[in-house]
């Protein structure tokens, strides 16, 4: 093969680093103009899955497709990933301290943008949010998309057949497949696992945010997987991706989990560029 002489290749490399660096200043600049700069991560070839999703995946048997019987968490836990997802997009925030620095559970989830997000779960949580009036707090807006509130005027707040949308999300992602089993008085449809490589790397970026690339400072870590992780342990699901591990790390492993866990939220939350809506969810579980 003939190769373009070498000065002129250098000029090309320069001119195309150049080119480069001003599509990414472009492409950064329209990120964060959206508020959904921390949507995008990862290889953009692979399947993308949401905050719900990834919980819900860590949660589902992969050959029965359906989620523990006895698992009570994950309801209340999938609605707290929504709130996050929202924050994340730009679309929610927390109330600002003020001077009487209110704790993250008694500030109040403000609506920053109504632009839709793309996602029908999460535009149906960001219209009621949008539509309430006075604001509610983090704790009490997972009560209401939960179907848990008291009082019968929110019960129209709460969003149904969480886990079948997210999974039928998930089937037209080509990581789940549908199907029905008889469970002797009713037949109930299952999602059973059908791409292993999603799940799998959903399971080692869990194992290795506190292995590998554990970094010892909530603050330095990726909003994703330490919400990811918050979330899982809320839902009861986090067990599931730690199974695998030996027992040595496994021990490593759910000690920093119990760091992270033990961590003064609201002084997490107060420290410069952090996402305080993200903790005050957190808080609304360890409480």
């Amino acid at each position: 093969m003939n190769r373009p002489d070498g000065l002129i290749q250098r000029r090309n490399v320069q001119r195309d680093k150049e080119e480069r660096n001003q599509n990414d200043s472009d492409d950064e600049k329209r990120r964060h103009s959206s508020g959904d700069d921390d949507l995008d991560d990862g290889d953009s070839k692979e399947t993308r899955l949401t905050l719900m999703e990834e919980v819900l995946l860590l949660g589902l048997k992969d050959k029965e497709g359906y989620t523990s019987f006895w698992n009570d968490c994950i309801s209340s836990g999938l609605r707290g990933c929504i709130l996050i997802e929202l924050a994340l997009r730009g679309r929610i925030e927390l109330e600002k301290a003020g001077l009487r620095r209110k704790s993250l559970l008694n500030r109040k989830v403000i609506l920053r943008s109504d632009q839709p997000t793309g996602d029908v779960l999460l535009d149906e949580a960001l219209k009621h949010i949008k539509d309430t009036d006075p604001s509610e707090t983090v704790q009490s807006w997972i009560e209401f998309l939960s179907g848990e509130s008291w009082n019968p005027l929110k019960l129209r707040y709460q969003l149904r057949n969480v886990r079948e949308r997210l999974a039928k999300n998930m089937v037209e992602k080509g990581v789940l497949t549908t199907e029905k089993q008889n469970f002797l008085v009713f037949d109930m449809t299952t999602h059973p696992l059908t791409d292993n490589v999603t799940k799998a790397k959903l399971v080692k970026k869990v194992q290795d945010s506190v292995l590998s690339r554990w970094v010892g400072d909530p603050q330095r870590m990726d909003r994703r997987v330490l919400s990811l992780i918050y979330l899982a342990h809320a839902s009861d699901v986090l067990e599931n991706a730690f199974a695998p591990l030996s027992d040595d790390d496994y021990e490593v492993a759910m000690k920093r989990v119990r760091d992270l866990l033990d961590l003064d939220l609201d002084v997490e939350a107060a420290k410069p560029n952090a996402n305080d809506m993200m903790w005050s969810v957190f808080a609304a579980f360890i409480k």
